[in-house]
């Protein structure tokens, strides 16, 4: 792969997540005074949103320095870290998700 494809690479997936952050469209209030699981599946696709978007900034970052462009490895290093904490939080979340539906799962009836 030469150069110009990865930089174009670059600026296609530079993309942020839709529906998430400052994207995000307001949603209605729940009325039944609990969290219910539509809201949980959003925050749970908004979360995931962002990671992809985290480690899209964290890949781009690192090809703007691998082709010269930048110079700065503090910004590399804050994008790598921001991306990793993220995954990790997002697997523990999906760690705990699927705890939970193997102990329904288990549940006598």
């Amino acid at each position: 792969m030469d150069l110009y494809s990865l930089n174009a690479m670059y600026k296609t997936t530079n993309v942020p997540a839709a529906g998430y952050g400052a994207n995000a469209a307001p949603k209605p209030a729940n009325t039944d005074g609990g969290t219910s699981f539509d809201s949980v599946l959003n925050s749970v696709l908004g979360m995931v949103g962002e990671t992809n978007s985290l480690q899209n900034a964290a890949s781009g970052e690192e090809i703007k320095f691998a082709l010269g462009e930048s110079d700065n490895t503090h910004d590399l290093l804050i994008a790598e870290q921001k991306a990793t904490v993220a995954l990790q939080y997002t697997v523990a979340v999906r760690d705990k998700f699927l705890d939970a539906y193997k102990e329904l799962m288990n549940m006598q009836m």
